[in-house]
């Protein structure tokens, strides 16, 4: 496995969820990721959410990906690592014409400042099934 693995993996089973921190108690919830690249996983987000503020004070991430199936071949893969904020106009110009339903969201386009892009990408990943289920340790980790 490497990280064109990863990233196949992400943009076929973009729905996933992400674990912050909110000081000592962990956070999770369910994300649709909006691609995966050689550069991260992207996602976005509104600056007035819990989730960015837990980001901002804390970038040290876990993404949880799942491809769901039979018990016995389903597959997920897990992501650790940080989050890095992008203040960049043309991807925000991209997110909203390749996500239109976010234009009633964010109604300043792609300058306006609640909307917030983000990407893992620097960490680890590793894939885990019911084969691996008692040697977690032993998986392979793929770093990025």
């Amino acid at each position: 496995m490497n990280y064109q693995d990863c990233i196949k993996f992400a943009n076929e089973n973009p729905v996933c969820y992400i674990a912050t921190a909110d000081g000592a108690q962990p956070r999770v919830r369910g994300f649709l990721m909006w691609f995966a690249d050689e550069n991260g996983f992207y996602f976005h987000t509104g600056a007035t959410k819990d989730v960015c503020k837990q980001l901002k004070t804390n970038p040290k991430v876990e993404l949880c990906f799942y491809a769901i199936g039979d018990p016995q071949t389903a597959k997920m893969m897990r992501v650790t690592g940080e989050v890095e904020f992008l203040d960049d106009i043309a991807l925000k110009t991209r997110l909203l014409e390749e996500r239109p339903f976010l234009k009633a969201i964010v109604r300043g386009g792609a300058e306006d400042h609640l909307l917030v892009l983000f990407r893992v990408c620097t960490g680890e990943a590793h894939f885990w099934t019911m084969e691996d289920n008692m040697c977690e340790s032993e998986i392979e980790r793929i770093k990025f």
